[in-house]
């Protein structure tokens, strides 16, 4: 039970990192076709889509980032907690 803790832990955090560098590198508009801005889309998208149903664009912000990343740091405290 102690490795699927540590696992769970781990996924949360690379995966808020992931959407951290998604969402900084989105401000600065690379090319959305180079190979890394290709694998974090990839990676993020399936996990930012169902949340962009829930809570619309607001202009031209996105709130899902911040909304995931949240959701992530929580699952993580829970889980640390629990060990």
């Amino acid at each position: 039970m102690d490795i699927l803790r540590t696992f769970v832990y781990f996924f949360c955090q690379v995966l808020t990192l992931i959407i951290v560098a998604r969402a900084i590198l989105s401000w600065i508009a690379p090319n959305p076709y180079e190979q890394p801005m290709r694998f974090l889309y990839e990676v993020t998208e399936p996990v930012l889509s169902p949340i962009r149903r829930i809570i619309p664009r607001i202009g031209m912000i996105d709130l899902a980032p911040m909304v995931l990343v949240i959701i992530l740091q929580i699952i993580c405290e829970l889980v640390r907690r629990a060990g």
